[in-house]
């Protein structure tokens, strides 16, 4: 089954908005595991313009579920993910002028960065994924690295799928493809919802986990947290079941 992790970051922004702990991060990550969802997602800023460095940490306390970890490989953000050990680091090129990400790695290009990051990734125990740009051509350039995941950074589907969605699939079905025959599985993420999310299962061969948290947090506005999550989840399983009876096609 596809596993549900819920990007926390849209909480501390706007905690962060007004000061104080209000909402609390804790407590929503507490309850956004309750409620069902299979994991957490935090993507800690060079600038902390969200999640904190000492969120991270004290998320780390109360976390049961699986807990991933996005970020630019700087020396803060190693030193953080090796200090906790969580289950999955998802490496992230999140350029300081970006006010979200928009692009993958170039993975011919950082190939010597993303191989050491990963080695020493690898040697504590950490899962490691690379958020990559849906082309098949980076995806052996990724096996190269010895990580074991591509996260699909589904930002340019989203905006597409409106209009002309089984163009804007294509490219992820080839890299999909391509990420199966280098034994790599695949993750997504950015910008995915209800709307969109299901076709994106339906057409993705491989694919184990998404990472949602603007759209879930700004649903759950209207729906509340917990029935927020229950439909996602209810979403990713009907959408799985379909895709694996109709072998993606």
């Amino acid at each position: 089954m596809i596993q549900l992790s819920v990007n926390l970051n849209k909480i501390a922004t706007l905690r962060n908005a007004r000061g104080g702990e209000i909402p609390n991060l804790l407590q929503v990550a507490i309850d956004v595991q309750k409620f069902g969802a299979q994991g957490i997602t935090v993507h800690p800023r060079p600038d902390e313009r969200h999640i904190t460095y000492k969120d991270v940490y004290d998320l780390n306390s109360i976390l049961t579920k699986e807990f991933n970890i996005e970020g630019r490989p700087i020396k803060k953000f190693m030193k953080l993910v090796l200090d906790i050990l969580p289950d999955q680091v998802t490496l992230v090129p999140d350029y300081d002028h970006v006010i979200t990400s928009n692009s993958g790695w170039n993975p011919i290009l950082y190939q010597n960065l993303l191989t050491e990051t990963i080695s020493k990734l690898k040697d504590h125990g950490i899962r490691t994924s690379i958020f990559l740009d849906p082309n098949p051509k980076f995806v052996p350039y990724v096996a190269k690295t010895g990580a074991d995941r591509i996260e699909l950074y589904t930002g340019n589907f989203a905006i597409g799928y409106a209009n002309k969605k089984w163009d804007c699939i294509n490219p992820y079905v080839l890299t999909a493809r391509e990420a199966i025959k280098n034994h790599l599985l695949v993750n997504a993420g950015h910008d995915l919802n209800l709307e969109n999310i299901s076709f994106l299962i339906k057409k993705i061969p491989n694919l184990v986990e998404v990472s949602i948290g603007h759209s879930l947090i700004s649903d759950s506005l209207y729906m509340g947290l917990e029935n927020a999550i229950q439909t996602y989840l209810k979403k990713i399983e009907s959408s799985y079941y379909e895709y694996d009876e109709n072998k993606g096609l």
